[in-house]
């Protein structure tokens, strides 16, 4: 069954792609295997995240992004995080019409999915939904993020570029951008640019970019800062001059009125080359990557403890002799990991 609902996939058939994530949203039986069937056809589309203040037109800019893309033969698929529901897990609104001008087009797959609470707003079944869209043979993925904010840089995680929506006249908004977003700005986009206070926000972010603590220029973009919890060589995150540095540019856009909608795909288009030519697309990957096998260690060790824990007879009687001052956290810690380490020691080479 699984051989051949990927070869469906594979195949192009769209029902086969949407049972897939389904499936790997549901975290159903068999879906770890979909996915690593899955992973040698991946590599080869582009992966955009579009993060943002709510209100900032990310839906409509999306919409018409998918649309100009499609106009350039290039087949889209978007991805739509949504605050989860307390109380089934789901997207709270993945219902609602976010592409009316994709609307009866097959090369634009649109799914809505639930951040599931994760931290950062994106869950690991939406790295997984970005393999299957990838392995479908979409040239253009897009990742739409719940909101913005410190927690909103997971997106880094997965995406090739970041652009960062402000609405105008936000000073507010352009503030919280210094707490932690600017590190994962690869492109500001200045959305609603008609209306008063545009001219000023766009002044600001031109500031945030060029000054940072006391005037140092600012390192920005995820490809140029430590972002995200990646690891980066000590040269690549010292604040310096480097010609070869990726200065994030600035559009001004109407997405409601496809004004700027084409000068922000030719600033992702511009920063995916330069990706490309300084060699950052395969040192992206390989961190990528990195940090997909340290979240799936942590989540798997973290499930073979619960279930051991289980078996023991729960937590609560741990808890409990915790409060009766018998143990501390610390000793039940280590008597729970001592099988694990024991078990780790005897099969190390």
């Amino acid at each position: 069954m699984t051989t051949e609902l990927i070869d469906d996939l594979l195949a192009g058939e769209h029902r086969a792609l949407a049972r897939v994530i389904t499936k790997i949203e549901n975290r159903a039986p068999g879906y770890r295997e979909l996915v690593s069937q899955l992973h040698e056809h991946t590599g080869h589309a582009d992966v955009v995240g579009i993060t943002g203040s709510p209100g900032a037109g990310k839906s409509t800019l999306v919409d018409k992004m998918a649309a100009e893309y499609r106009d350039q033969g290039l087949t889209v698929g978007v991805i739509a995080i949504d605050p989860s529901s307390p109380f089934t897990g789901g997207a709270v609104l993945g219902d609602r019409i976010r592409m009316a001008s994709n609307t009866g087009d097959m090369d634009v797959f649109f799914r809505s999915m639930s951040a599931r609470g994760s931290l950062g707003g994106l869950s690991t079944a939406t790295t997984d939904a970005v393999k299957a869209l990838d392995a479908f043979g979409k040239d253009k993925i897009i990742i739409e993020t719940v909101g913005a904010g410190q927690n909103e840089i997971d997106i880094v995680k997965m995406a090739d570029t970041v652009a960062v929506l402000v609405p105008p006249g936000s000073g507010d908004d352009v503030q919280m951008l210094k707490a932690g977003i600017l590190e994962i700005a690869d492109l500001f986009v200045v959305n609603k640019a008609d209306l008063e206070g545009a001219h000023r926000t766009v002044q600001e972010l031109k500031e945030m970019i060029q000054y940072r603590d006391g005037g140092m220029p600012a390192r920005v973009g995820h490809h140029g800062a430590s972002a995200g919890g990646f690891d980066r060589p000590e040269e690549d995150t010292a604040n310096g001059d480097d010609e070869d540095a990726w200065v994030p540019p600035i559009v001004e856009a109407v997405a409601k009125d496809s004004e700027g909608v084409q000068d922000v795909l030719d600033a992702l288009g511009d920063h995916r080359e330069h990706l490309a030519t300084s060699g950052e697309l395969e040192t992206q990957a390989r961190m990528r990557y990195a940090e997909e096998i340290r979240t799936l260690l942590r989540e798997d060790t973290s499930a073979l403890l619960e279930a051991e824990i289980e078996h023991r007879g729960g937590l609560d009687q741990y808890a409990e002799r915790v409060r009766d001052r018998e143990t501390d956290p610390y000793s039940v810690s280590d008597e729970l990991l001592a099988p694990l380490e024991e078990c780790l020691e005897e099969n190390r080479e």
